[in-house]
């Protein structure tokens, strides 16, 4: 409770700086600029590749330790993780500087000098670096249950970034300040997150050195990082690359505008995480215990609660987002409504999915990873060829067809049949009530709207009120459905109420 407290607190302070700052930066500094900010996080994100699966099999290998407050094995676990992190930041640094050279191709029809794509580059670059050499022992604050320390000191440190970078893009409009303010304040974050890990364990030696030791001490380690490796280069390719493959097949310039629907889904989407994400060490519990029937029961509610969030957001994408973007930005920054309507559809497949996934986690079912290779080959073939012929439209398309493929069919089977050991056709007799009951709500909700009586172009206000209005209606429909015809949805009420 308390990590879903301070996550949901930082979440609408984030929130509104967020919207705040990206205005004046698009005003004061140029879209060809934040468009670039985007494209160098991206290609740093591909190099950052090699540590998907290393935090995550670490922190697993810490739960047992942690809860018999073995402090040597602790030590010997973060040792490892500093030895691993150590040399993957080396690879990342030489992967950088060979792919910098590269740059003047890369960024030959860009309208900045190469001087501040470096500049940005390896400011960008610099911060990342920071996690793998100082900050990776803040895996145990996470694995402690204790990620609300890292929320306040990372947090605290980008909220006072952004304000001093929006007063200098304000009075200055200059690129290098504002870069260069990005890159102190990744190093301030550093020296107060490690000194408050300090104050926590007093007593953490962390000695790099034994790492080659110790890998042969826990091969455990690396086994389960491969399988956890492979699922999180597919998701990465999956939602990081968008901007990416929108530089490659549009322009640079459509990255920005196509950022402003990926940072406001993102936003929203983030207020949800934060809360419901904290479930994932509650259902590895409730696994452990082994009672199959409460097992089931509670991945109902878990259904219900997911589909009726996806309802929420993707109802509320659809309706909402273009007169937001008008007043927010302007009429000029709105895209095509054939990219929200399939932004919306990977929306829903995203979060109806993620019961599943929890539940896969909690069962450690990671040993499918010819399904990850399989959407990740699907998503790239299909982003290719029709990102070519129809730009971000054919990119969407890529990733709705690799991930309905696989999250949609295949990992609910696997869930069924090697987790709950139950019919792959129990799933789909509750599932596909959620599917419905969704559908029929945001239909009528959408006949509905049309007639309340206010515009929600016509100003801030306005548009609030015909949000509340709308939403309201929709959930309505929604809520009585799900309570009527679905599973899970009446336990989660009773649920709630005994809070």
């Amino acid at each position: 409770m308390l990590n879903a407290e301070v996550n949901l607190l930082f979440y609408f302070l984030s929130l509104f700086f967020a919207f705040f700052s990206r205005k004046i930066f698009l005003d004061n500094l140029g879209t060809e600029f934040i468009g670039l900010t985007g494209t160098l996080n991206n290609i740093l994100g591909y190099l950052n590749l090699t540590e998907l699966g290393i935090s995550a099999s670490i922190g697993y290998f810490l739960f047992k330790p942690l809860q018999s407050n073995d402090r040597q094995e602790i030590q010997n676990i973060v040792s490892l993780l500093g030895y691993l992190y150590y040399w993957i930041g080396g690879v990342i640094l030489a992967g950088a500087v060979l792919v910098s050279l590269f740059f003047p191709l890369i960024f030959a029809n860009a309208n900045l000098s190469l001087a501040i794509i470096y500049f940005a580059f390896y400011s960008f670059l610099g911060s990342s670096l920071i996690g793998y050499f100082i900050n990776y022992r803040q895996v145990l604050l996470n694995a402690d249950q204790k990620g609300y320390l890292v929320a306040i000191y990372f947090e605290t440190a980008n909220l006072l970034r952004l304000g001093l970078q929006i007063y200098l893009a304000y009075t200055y409009k200059n690129l290098y300040l504002w870069v260069a303010v990005e890159f102190l304040f990744s190093i301030l974050g550093c020296i107060l997150l490690n000194w408050k890990i300090n104050k926590e364990y007093p007593w953490l030696q962390v000695n790099k050195q034994l790492g080659r030791k110790l890998l042969k001490q826990y091969p455990d380690v690396i086994l389960k990082t491969r399988q956890v490796f492979i699922h999180k280069i597919k998701d990465f390719v999956l939602i990081r690359s968008d901007e990416l493959f929108v530089f490659i097949f549009v322009s640079l310039k459509m990255v920005a505008y196509y950022g402003n629907y990926l940072l406001i889904i993102a936003k929203v989407d983030l207020l949800f995480n934060a809360a419901l994400d904290s479930v994932k060490a509650s259902v590895g519990n409730l696994v452990a215990e082994g009672d199959k029937q409460k097992t089931m029961k509670v991945f109902w509610e878990l259904m219900a609660i997911r589909h009726f969030i996806a309802g929420f957001l993707c109802y509320s994408i659809y309706s909402f987002i273009e007169p937001f973007i008008s007043l927010w930005l302007g009429s000029e920054y709105i895209l095509s409504r054939n990219i929200l309507v399939l932004l919306v559809v990977y929306l829903y497949i995203s979060h109806t999915r993620k019961a599943v996934d929890i539940y896969n986690h909690a069962y450690g079912l990671y040993a499918d990873t010819w399904s990850a290779w399989t959407e990740l080959a699907i998503n790239v073939s299909c982003t290719i060829l029709f990102g070519i012929f129809y730009g971000i439209v054919g990119i969407l398309l890529g990733k709705i067809i690799s991930i309905g493929i696989i999250a949609v069919f295949w990992k609910p089977y696997y869930l069924f049949s090697q987790g709950f050991h139950l019919p792959y056709a129990t799933y789909w007799r509750g599932a596909i009530r959620y599917h419905v009951v969704f559908a029929i709500a945001f239909a009528a909700s959408m006949l509905l709207s049309r007639h309340i009586a206010i515009n929600p172009a016509a100003g801030y206000l306005s548009w609030i009120l015909y949000c509340l209005a709308s939403v309201a209606l929709f959930l309505l429909l929604q809520a009585t459905g799900f309570c009527l015809f679905t599973l899970g949805a009446k336990d989660l009420l009773r649920r709630i109420r005994t809070k």
